[in-house]
This record gives structure tokens, C-alpha cells and sequence, in this order.
């Protein structure tokens, strides 16, 4: 029987499925004097949660009348234990967090208890869509041949997928080829409200992919966490996280022609940056909400990771029950959606002065111009007309101010690859629309469609050594392009479909011609990929290319067409079309008139969402039909595999924790890094070099170099992710000296002390841990930003680093650290590596960490130079909450969470 927490429990009606039960928000501020009506929208939800799940255990009384009396400017020191309805994951984080279910279970089984008490309490869905790569592009059946090459590649990680579904009984898989995980779940697998013995409930979740936020645009609340902290959502522990500021966003006006969703999230990214809204909620309101698509929303709240928030929330509205009837939900649903939200007072768009926020920033539609975003980084935004420019001054740039430090001289240097192409610094060698930011976007897609018709029309060409791909979020973009009479004009410039999922945007770019390859490093050319993603960090797109920019996919297709980044398309024709005659963009840029028409017409057919996520069960594809695994039953096996192996993190499990190590003593940094050191710097991603760490595990271990695929396919094994943690082409260690020209060698290496002697930095940690010495890493600003890589995490322990001082933490990476049992602490004031004239030759202790250590408690890190002198400095430990406290002790979360399944 439900509980009546606070004489809570009340009825609603709705027309389909006629009475209702729900936890009433407003019975709630009734009943403790609270005008719950100026809380924020996305803090209601989240109360909600609280409410219904109030057990007097792990959800008291307490937490309820503390978020209930949320303060917009109140100081954050109490945490919110938020039970969430789902958990979504992509494969990518997936299969590790399966992994680690597994070996659970083998403890439990080892223990004598009963295994199927690992098992999800709440709904869980893994949507395979970040293992197929663009090796093939420009050929018709570029999509068949990559599928079949991914099922090759990923054969035993589809096994230990379907052991999975078989396993767990609220375990379910979206097989490949349906789509990217955020457009599948905003299409297909978001419910609006849950119901549980007749108890109607928003619909929540976390998903352990940074995008997950991409949901908020329909007014679900959901963020993405590392998969150790989705671990513990999935196993009944609440998602705990301080109380958040909430911002709110005032859209007024609307957007002018020519301007896309695209362009508007590029310009609230940079905006939101400069507000610092890190670890807080944004929220969107106003009048010029109204003028915005739901999938419009949708791309905002996609990159609330890269302006930083935890969460980028739309109220819903009428738009969202529109979006939910033209994406094929049953009326049944939809009519119990709206009565929910009508009756707990969160439907509609609050006005400016209706709610209570922290702070309220405002922007007018009317503002946002036509840009892109890079070359480096998601939030440098870039008005279109500035882009040959900007590239222009950062091409002489020192790297500190993001530029490629090159000679001025060398910019318009001609070169030519060995097969007779043409190469210059700027020219685009990528060219992808690609998921996932934009392709949910019908008015996107559709915009690129007509610009590609136009372009053909007018006899435009793209040059054929430019990689070129058109990866939708879901087969519903392919209907309606195809159904609109666009997908041959966009065949035509060499965009033709070649993956459903995440591809160019995390490195599966495939590729280029060995002849490129041969030329850009000979040459050290600066070669551009322009995509419609949403991350453009160094490395990531393609090891090569050192420039990437964020755009419109209409844009990457017109960028394709001028194949350099070095034109101004605002005043320089993008081609030369049929009579050698100049083509400018706004020759075949499309209306809104044209697009809209389009949109209408052939984008939201709720027979065609129906029909094809109907397959997802019914006829998931000959491919995985196809796929047998041996092992079967409640335990894994651990049959012999290089993508598939027994994490080691349950090793010498035992019911009570080790006694905590204390003071960490004589330590060695493994790393001294800069600012924005990403999960993609320290996580391993991409390709595997042969004569990496982790290739060399592989050729120890007979696999040959042609059948490496990507350090993300192989997460589920240790001994290969370890071995490319700290890895990435990019990363700049300050430990090793800089070149002549001062700029910084780049690669993970680092000097082992005190044999002063250079190595990988795996070889190196290896080197310390059998010598029983500890280490940490020193980094500056924004340490972990990017994506909710959990082996940032588990990479950074196996490698034996105790500690992380930074100047500063993106919200999941610094949970991950503490999840895997290890310490987090921040440099205060204006101390960092630099002003500490910090070297990588010293050794370091770390004291008042022993004993029962509370949430951001200050500790001494002493420094002891190699001349002898030493010096005492305070940092601040961002182990942040008291379930933080309680997971380091344990070791980690995953051994904590164990702990209490076993007991139970």
C-alpha cells in the first residue's frame, strides 16, 4: 500500500484512463505553508521524487520540507537522495557497467548468496549506438558495408549483450541500427509519466552518457552520470547531489530567417560559460519559448554539458503533447501526461516574475547570428563571417591561447599528397552531419536537404577527397528525407547515410586516405573537420586534424562545398556552379517558408515512429538475430575474450571495508597538466596505436593491428583501458620540458623519478606500484570537462594515483573520482602548479585526510622540493556530501553498494 506522506496522496482524472493517483505537490505546500508555485519547475519534479519515495530510511521527512523550502540564493550544504523511474545507457558505458554487474554477481555466487539479488530495481534500456564507425563513405551501400564491419569487430561484446537481456530481467537492449541513444530515447523510449499500482509519476532518469540532457527538452528530468553512479541508481540507491542553484533563461523575440537551432544553442553555450553555471540547473522561460520547436529545445538541452550545467530543462507545454502525438505515443499515454502535469500545477511556460530563481539571465532571439564553434572547444563561438579570420590569427597563436602555433608565412603554403591531391592548411577533410545534437532536429535535416538540392541545381560540387557523411539519430530522418525527395541531392555531394549512431562525433570519423595522413604530418598541415555535434576537443574528431568546428548541418554541407575554412562565406561565393558562374550562399540557403512547409509535411508521422520502433522487438535485423552466445544463466563465465574480462575492482572482497589508508605519504606526481584537461585526455578513445601500451597488449595477445577497432569497444576489459588512460595524442604533460620553439611535446608520457627517465605514462605508474609508491596528478581549470567517461575514473585508480588536485572539477568526473575511491581536492585561492612552481621532481604528502573526514573539509598538501625545502599548502577536499564520505571509506561506491545488497 502506498504511503501518505504528508497526506500527500490524492486523485486526478484524466479522459483515457479515467482516475488517477499522484503524490500533489500543491496538497504538499499546503500542508507546510510553502508556496511550492514559485519553486522552480525542474526543483518540483525533483521534489516530486523525494515525496513519493519518502521511506524514513534512505528519504526522510526531512529531505521533503528542505527541498520543499528551497531558497534561490540559500548556501548549497544539503544533498537531495533522488530515486529516478529509468536508467539509460549507451554501449559504449554500458558494457563496463554490465561488466561490473557480472563480476557482482560472481562475488555473491563465491559467497554463498544468492546472485539474482543483483539485479535492477528500476527499468533499464542500452542503446548500442557508439560502436559503429565511418570506415566507408560515398558508395551506396556505405551503411550495409559499416554494419556489417561493426557486427565483425563487436561480435563478443553483442555476446555478453545478450547474456545480459537474458540475465537481468529489467534489462533491455535497442539493437544496432535504430539510432543514437538521445534521439531513440526522445523518439521511442521517454514515457512522460510512469505508473505503479495505480500511482502516477514523472518520468526521470540518468543516463551514462553526458547527453542524456538532450531529454530536457520535453520536460523530462535526466542528466548524465558516470556508469558508477548509474550503477547504484540501478541497484536502489537514490542519485545523490547537492541542492542546486537554478538559473533561469529568459527567451524573448524570436529567431530571424536564416538563423538555426543550431546557431541559437552555439550562442547560449558561450553565453551560459561565462555565467559559471557549472553543477547548477538551468532553466528556460519566457515568451520566445513559444517560437521554439520541442526538437529546437531538445538540440539546447543536448549541450547543456558543454555550457556546463547539469541540466539545460523546458517546462511542458502544449508543443511537448504535440511532439508526443506526432511521435506515435498512444492517446491513452499522452491524455494521462497532460491531466499529471495539469493537475500537479507544471503545465505551461512560467512568465518573467512567476518563479523564484537564483539568478535570471535574459536573451533575445532576435540576437542570434549564424555561427559555428571551435577550433577547439565547443563554447569559442564564431560568427560565420569572423570564421577565415579567427582561423587566420589562431593559425600563429602560442597553444596557450588556443591557437596551433605556426608560422604566419606558412598559411597559404601549397602542398600536394603523393596520389596528386591538393592540400592547404584550412582545407576541410571532414565533413560530417552526424549525430547527435542536430539530427533529432527536422528543421535542420530538412534545411541541409534543400541546401544540398539548391546547390546541385546550381551545378556545386564537393572535391572527392573530403570525407563526407550523413549519420541520422534515427531511421526517421532517412524516411522523411527520402519521403521529401532531399536524400539524392545530398547523395550527390557525398552525403550519404552511413551509420545510425554516434560516429564522427567520438572519433569513429574512420579514417582518411593514407596519403592525407602521409602529407599532414610531413607537412604539419592544420586540417579542418567541420560537424554537427556537439564536442570538438583536440584529438577527438580525428587524430590529424587539428582544427574542428561545430556547425549547422546545413553549413557542414555548405562548408563541404567550399572545402576550406579559409573563405568567408558571407562575402566570398562557395563554389563555382554550372558556367563557372559564382555561387554565394545565400543563393541556395533555404527559407523558413520552404522548411517549415517540408517539417509539416513529412517529419511527424506517428505511423511511420510506430512502425519503426515496433522493429526494435519484432525485427531487430539479420544481423543481430544472428548473434549467439554461449554463455548462459544468472552468472557470467568469463569465457577468454580481449574485449570482455572479470573487472578487478571486487578483488579481496570482503563484508567490512579496509581500514581507510590515511595520510598519503611520499608521493609522485604521475602528471602535471594544464587547464580543460578532458575525460577524452585522460579517458582512453579513438584508435589504439600499435605501439601504444595498450597495441602491445593486444599483439602480446595475438590480436592482429587490422582488428584493434577502438579503445570504447574494448571498455569492457581492463587490461586494455588502463593501458591507454592518460593516453591521448593530445595531452600535454608539463613534467616533460618543452621543445626549442617553447611549445609543448604532446602524448602520454611523463618522467618517472627520481631515474629521471621518460615512458608511457602506464609504464611509469606500473613502475610505481610495484615499488609501493603513491602517486597524484596536478592539473589547473577545469579538470574532467567533457564526457561522463567512467574510466576517466577507473583508469585513474587501476593505474595506482591515491589523489587529484585541480584548480577546478567538471560535476561528473570529480563523483567518478570519488566513486572509485579516490580523493579529489582543490588548490584555493590562487595557488595552482604555476604559482607553486610545482616541476614533477618533488615528492608530496597529503595529511589530515585520516580518521572520519567530513564533506569539503580543508587538508595540507606538503610539498618537498628536491632542494630540500618544503612547503605547507591547504586545498580544500571535494568529497562534497556525506554519502561521498561513506562511498571513499568503502573503497568506492560499487563496493559500498555491494555491501548492502549482500546484507539484504
Amino acid at each position: 500500500m502506498s504511503r501518505n506522506t504528508l497526506n500527500t496522496l490524492k486523485d486526478f482524472k484524466s479522459s483515457s484512463s479515467g482516475k488517477g493517483r499522484f503524490y500533489s505537490l500543491p496538497a504538499l505546500g499546503k500542508e507546510l505553508g510553502v508556496d511550492i508555485s514559485r519553486l522552480p519547475v525542474s526543483i518540483r519534479i525533483v521534489l516530486e521524487s523525494v515525496l513519493r519515495n519518502c521511506d524514513g530510511k534512505k528519504v526522510t521527512e526531512e529531505h521533503v520540507r528542505q527541498l520543499a523550502n528551497w531558497s534561490p540564493k540559500a548556501p548549497r550544504t544539503e544533498e537531495i537522495p533522488f530515486v529516478v523511474a529509468r536508467v539509460i545507457l549507451q554501449d559504449f558505458t554500458g558494457v563496463p557497467l554490465l561488466a561490473d554487474l557480472a563480476a557482482m554477481r560472481g562475488v555473491a555466487a563465491r559467497m554463498g548468496k544468492q546472485p539474482k539479488n543483483i539485479e535492477p530495481l528500476v527499468p533499464v534500456d542500452l542503446v548500442v549506438d557508439h560502436s559503429i564507425q565511418v570506415d566507408y563513405t560515398r558508395v551506396k551501400n556505405a551503411l550495409d558495408l559499416n554494419m556489417k564491419l561493426e557486427f565483425q569487430r563487436n561480435n563478443e561484446r553483442y555476446e555478453f549483450m545478450k547474456w545480459g537481456m537474458q540475465a537481468f530481467d529489467t534489462f533491455g537492449v535497442v539493437p544496432p541500427g535504430f539510432g543514437i541513444v538521445h534521439q531513440v530515447n526522445l523518439e521511442y523510449l521517454a514515457r512522460g509519466v510512469h505508473q505503479n499500482n495505480g500511482v502516477y509519476y514523472p518520468d526521470t532518469l540518468v543516463g551514462t552518457d553526458s547527453h542524456t540532457t538532450m531529454i530536457n527538452g520535453i520536460g523530462v528530468v535526466g542528466w548524465g552520470v558516470g556508469g558508477i553512479e548509474a550503477e547504484a541508481g540501478m541497484l536502489g540507491q537514490p542519485v545523490y547531489f547537492l541542492t542546486p542553484d537554478v538559473i533561469g533563461v529568459n527567451l524573448t523575440g524570436q529567431l530571424r530567417e536564416g538563423v538555426t537551432g543550431t546557431d541559437l544553442v552555439l550562442t547560449i553555450t558561450e553565453l551560459l560559460r561565462k555565467e559559471k553555471v557549472v553543477g547548477k540547473f538551468v532553466e528556460f522561460f519566457g515568451e520566445g519559448l513559444a517560437t521554439l520547436s520541442t526538437t529546437d529545445r531538445a538540440t539546447i538541452g543536448n549541450m547543456a554539458p558543454e555550457y556546463g550545467a547539469t541540466m539545460g530543462f523546458f517546462p511542458v507545454d502544449e508543443a511537448t503533447i504535440e511532439y508526443f502525438k506526432g511521435t506515435g505515443r498512444t492517446k491513452a499515454e499522452i491524455d494521462a501526461f497532460e491531466a499529471y502535469f495539469k493537475a500537479q500545477q507544471l503545465f505551461g511556460t512560467p512568465k518573467l516574475g512567476d518563479i523564484d530563481y537564483t539568478n535570471v539571465v535574459t536573451l533575445d532571439l532576435g540576437t542570434v547570428a549564424p555561427s559555428l564553434a571551435g577550433p577547439k572547444r565547443p563554447q569559442d563561438r564564431i560568427e560565420i563571417g569572423h570564421v577565415k579570420s579567427s582561423f587566420s590569427e589562431l593559425f600563429y597563436k602560442p597553444v596557450s591561447e588556443n591557437g596551433f602555433n605556426k608560422k604566419p608565412e606558412d598559411l597559404d603554403a601549397a602542398y600536394t599528397t603523393s596520389n596528386g591531391v591538393p592540400l592547404k592548411n584550412g582545407d576541410v577533410l571532414i565533413a560530417a552531419i552526424t549525430s547527435c545534437t542536430n539530427t533529432s532536429n527536422p528543421n535542420v535535416m530538412l534545411a541541409a536537404g534543400l541546401l544540398a538540392k539548391k546547390a546541385v541545381e546550381a551545378g556545386l560540387t564537393v572535391a572527392p577527397h573530403i570525407k563526407t557523411s550523413l549519420s541520422p539519430g534515427s531511421r526517421i530522418v532517412t524516411e522523411y528525407l527520402e519521403a521529401a525527395g532531399l536524400l539524392p541531392y545530398l547523395e550527390k555531394l557525398g552525403f550519404v547515410v552511413t551509420s545510425y549512431g554516434c560516429s564522427t562525433c567520438i572519433g569513429n570519423s574512420g579514417d582518411l586516405t593514407p596519403e592525407l595522413n602521409e602529407a599532414i604530418v610531413h607537412h604539419d598541415v592544420v586540417a579542418a573537420a567541420v560537424l554537427s555535434g556537439n564536442r570538438n576537443f583536440e584529438a577527438r574528431i580525428h587524430p590529424n586534424i587539428r582544427a574542428n568546428y561545430l556547425a549547422s548541418p546545413p553549413l557542414v554541407v555548405a562548408y563541404a562545398i567550399a572545402g576550406t575554412v579559409c573563405k568567408d562565406l558571407m562575402t566570398e561565393p562557395v563554389g563555382k556552379g554550372k558556367g563557372g558562374k559564382d555561387i554565394y550562399i545565400g543563393d541556395i540557403w533555404p527559407t523558413s517558408i520552404e522548411i517549415n512547409k517540408l517539417v509539416s509535411k513529412f517529419a511527424m508521422k506517428p505511423q511511420n515512429y510506430k512502425r519503426n520502433y515496433d522493429a526494435v522487438e519484432a525485427a531487430p535485423g539479420k544481423l543481430w538475430q544472428q548473434i549467439k552466445g554461449s554463455a548462459k544463466g544468472d552468472v557470467y563465465n568469463w569465457p577468454q575474450s580481449t574485449y570482455i574480462a572479470e573487472p578487478p575492482f571486487f578483488q579481496d572482497f570482503g563484508m567490512q571495508p579496509k581500514a581507510s589508508a590515511g595520510s598519503i605519504l611520499g608521493a609522485r606526481p604521475l602528471g602535471l597538466f594544464g587547464d580543460s584537461i578532458t575525460t577524452d585526455h585522460i579517458s582512453p578513445a579513438g584508435s589504439i596505436k600499435e605501439s601504444s601500451p595498450a597495441g602491445k597488449w593486444l599483439i602480446e595477445n595475438g590480436v592482429m593491428k587490422a582488428d584493434f577497432n577502438s579503445y570504447g569497444s574494448r571498455r569492457g576489459n581492463h587490461e586494455v583501458m588502463m593501458r591507454g588512460t592518460f593516453a591521448n595524442v593530445r595531452i600535454k604533460n608539463l613534467m616533460i620540458p618543452p621543445k626549442e620553439d617553447g611549445s609543448r611535446i604532446e602524448g602520454g608520457i611523463t618522467i618517472h623519478q627520481p631515474s629521471g627517465e621518460q615512458m608511457p605514462i602506464y609504464d611509469a605508474a606500473m613502475k610505481y606500484v610495484a615499488d609501493g609508491v603513491p602517486t597524484i596528478i596536478l592539473a589547473g581549470e577545469e579538470y574532467g570537462t567533457g564526457s561522463s567517461r567512467d574510466w576517466a575514473a577507473k583508469g585513474t585508480q587501476l593505474l595506482g594515483v591515491k589523489a587529484v588536485i585541480a584548480r577546478s572539477f567538471e560535476r561528473i568526473h570529480r563523483s567518478n573520482l570519488v566513486g572509485m575511491g579516490v580523493l579529489p581536492l582543490q588548490f584555493i585561492d590562487d595557488d595552482s602548479v604555476h604559482t607553486l612552481g610545482i616541476k614533477g621532481d618533488e615528492t608530496f604528502d597529503l595529511l589530515g585526510i585520516e580518521g572520519d573526514i567530513k564533506p569539503q573539509q580543508e587538508a595540507t598538501l606538503v610539498i618537498h622540493r628536491s632542494n630540500g625545502e618544503t612547503q605547507n599548502v591547504t586545498v580544500l577536499l571535494r568529497i562534497d556530501t556525506p554519502i561521498e564520505v561513506d562511498y571513499y571509506r568503502h573503497g568506492g561506491i560499487l563496493p559500498f553498494v555491494l555491501r548492502q545488497l549482500l546484507v539484504a
